[in-house]
């Protein structure tokens, strides 16, 4: 597809540049002709006024010496004899035909004759004897001046017209190409079995509508593939109380071949169970596993956990706004856990404000690059009187009837992708909840990585101090 979006670039600007170049050239060519002969005609026009006074040669030969320009010799006139018998008056340098001479004074206005080296302009004016005919040379030289590096300047430019088309030619090819690759590599991935692949949803519209298809299309599989996963699970643990009570009739049926063949029967049916539940928990691990590595848009979990709530809100007469929502925000965050994080936070602008109080959701990227993440959930109640108590509460329990569980769940789901939890007050006036969240934890911004480590190695600190207590 790229290298076909090249090729009718090219086709396409190689013919506006012919269709304009060409006839730019021919009148470029005909524009330096006709100049040259507009100089011979201002030449020659410098002549007639003198042969209209005087047909002296020794005048007129001054007069051709001082309109001569350029390298001279271009001039000569040609006086018809004053009387019977006399001889023609020639002055200057004279190349024309004797017949292109008759035939000028015969036409009567002035015309152009070929002579050796280029053309002779032939202007006829009158004087008292006759028909005089002034000459101005104009070599094939003049003729063509300035065309050539006219012609080169219209070449170049056409040039760098192609060039600049296929130039971006190939970046809009580019730009249709790579999206569609990365769709064909991720539904060959998907194919293979690797269920955590997702599609960024960029380039063209129509581009990213099948992007957005694929992503719905591959979470759907995730889904029905651990609801099989929990069926055969559930199944699996079903079997285990009917086994149970065929192991202990076996065991009841005394000595005999029969009876060992009954219970070897039984112990192998036990052990096939032990397996398909084995096999089922490792498959539920990976497609966890695997929903949190593809993520989720972030967006469309907000707007469906805020539909849910709303509908309490508008009954405790709450205004609710949201932000940020209406375009797709991938996070590398599993939907469950993303919409478990904001029941948590809805929950508890319900649970510690009064009815009435008007909270909001917004969401955006953050950082030079736009490689985070922010979730704002702020309210208008009356806020937290010690945010990091709060955030610590998790740990342990609070004093004021509220476990801190909730807010526990969002601190780890922030810190799984490299990010923090920060409380501080919102532009309402209430409690503002921003979670960061790093889309890749490699380019966090330095404060957040720093802050992430340092929590990670205090938790070490605190399970090795367990441990040899």
């Amino acid at each position: 597809m790229r290298w076909a979006v090249v090729k009718v670039a090219l086709a396409v600007t190689v013919m506006v540049v012919v269709a304009f170049a060409v006839p730019l050239g021919l009148v470029v060519k005909e524009m330096a002709r006709d100049r040259a002969f507009s100089n011979a005609e201002r030449q020659a026009a410098t002549i007639g006024p003198v042969l209209a006074i005087t047909t002296d040669r020794a005048q007129l030969a001054r007069a051709v010496a001082s309109a001569e320009t350029g390298p001279g010799g271009r001039i000569g006139v040609h006086v018809p004899a004053s009387a019977k018998g006399a001889e023609p008056v020639g002055i200057g340098f004279r190349r024309a035909a004797p017949q292109d001479i008759a035939a000028a004074v015969t036409l009567g206005r002035a015309s152009i004759a070929p002579v050796p080296g280029g053309s002779a302009l032939l202007q006829p004016t009158a004087v008292a004897a006759g028909i005089a005919i002034v000459e101005v040379y104009v070599p094939d030289a003049a003729l063509t001046n300035g065309v050539t590096t006219s012609w080169a300047v219209l070449a170049g430019v056409g040039l760098a017209l192609i060039a600049g088309s296929v130039a971006v030619a190939d970046r809009l090819g580019t730009r249709l190409v790579r999206p569609a690759e990365r769709l064909a590599r991720a539904a060959h991935t998907l194919g293979r079995g690797g269920l955590g692949v997702r599609v960024p949803e960029d380039g063209p519209r129509e581009l990213r509508s099948a992007a957005a298809a694929f992503n719905a299309m591959a979470d759907q599989v995730v889904q029905l593939l651990a609801n099989e996963r929990e069926l055969a699970a559930d199944l699996s643990h079903r079997l285990r109380t009917p086994l149970t009570v065929l192991r202990l009739n076996a065991a009841s049926l005394g000595d005999g071949p029969a009876a060992d063949q009954t219970r070897a029967a039984v112990a192998q049916l036990e052990r096939e169970v032990d397996q398909i539940i084995r096999t089922a928990r490792e498959q539920k691990a990976q497609t966890r596993q695997a929903a949190a590595e593809a993520g989720c848009d972030a967006a469309e979990v907000i707007r469906e956990r805020m539909g849910f709530w709303s509908a309490l809100a508008e009954d405790e007469g709450r205004t609710v706004r949201i932000a940020g929502a209406d375009r797709p925000v991938r996070i590398p965050v599993a939907r469950p856990d993303l919409a478990a994080a904001l029941d948590a936070l809805l929950g508890n602008v319900f649970r510690h404000t009064p009815e009435g109080t008007a909270f909001a959701v917004d969401v955006h990227h953050a950082g030079a690059a736009g490689n985070s993440v922010i979730v704002l959930v702020s309210d208008a109640g009356p806020g937290i009187a010690d945010p990091a108590a709060a955030l610590r509460r998790g740990h342990g329990g609070g004093g004021d009837g509220s476990t801190g569980l909730g807010l526990d769940i969002v601190r780890r789901l922030a810190e799984s992708t490299g990010g923090e939890v920060r409380i501080g007050r919102s532009v309402l006036g209430g409690t503002e909840v921003r979670v960061w969240l790093v889309l890749d934890e490699g380019r966090a911004p330095h404060g957040v990585r720093r802050g992430h480590r340092l929590r990670r190695r205090l938790r070490a600190r605190g399970r090795r101090a367990a441990g040899r207590a």
